[in-house]
């Protein structure tokens, strides 16, 4: 998440990264999202971004605008499957974010888009957090004017539930 439409101490790369130290993690969260980018655009950058010296974890959140723009889930899942395909090869760990798509593309497409992210994490023993926006998705008080990008409340529910993941990782 960009942090669209938040000021830049509300990113979500900043709110993980400040409570990871506040619980005693010392981690520098990097954010290489784009304001609107697919999972396409997420493939596009994965080897330069990934090649960072030092980067030990990815949380890999791409397919959102895939879904909102009726991008064919077996294209979206073929670049995520390609991003961790270069993670791995790089031996970072990864965690993947899964979305829910809602039925305005259709049932079918909702039930094959759905299916991407619990796929994905069995076939590649990945850790799962089966969707992103779990509790802040459809919440007006955690979602900005347009519905769609959390707010600052939002934004920290998103960063606790990627922080329980992480730091189930670290235990």
């Amino acid at each position: 998440m960009a942090g669209y439409g938040l000021p830049k101490e509300h990113h979500l790369s900043l709110v993980l990264e400040n409570s990871l130290k506040n619980d005693g993690f010392n981690i520098v969260v990097i954010n290489g999202s784009v304001s609107g980018s697919t999972s396409s655009g997420g493939l596009n950058r994965a080897e330069w971004s990934l090649s960072e010296p030092g980067i030990d974890l990815i949380i890999i959140g791409l397919g959102a605008n895939d879904m909102l723009r009726g991008i064919k889930p077996q294209e979206t899942e073929k670049n995520l499957e390609e991003i961790i395909k270069i993670a791995n090869k790089k031996k970072i760990q990864i965690i993947i974010a899964g979305m829910i798509a809602p039925t305005t593309h259709g049932t079918k497409y909702k039930k094959e888009f759905d299916a991407i992210y619990p796929k994905l994490s069995n076939k590649y023993n990945l850790p799962l957090i089966p969707f992103l926006l779990d509790g802040v998705a459809l919440d007006p008080s955690l979602n900005q004017q347009d519905n769609i990008h959390p707010n600052k409340l939002g934004t920290i529910k998103v960063s606790e539930t990627i922080k329980k993941k992480i730091i189930d990782i670290l235990n």
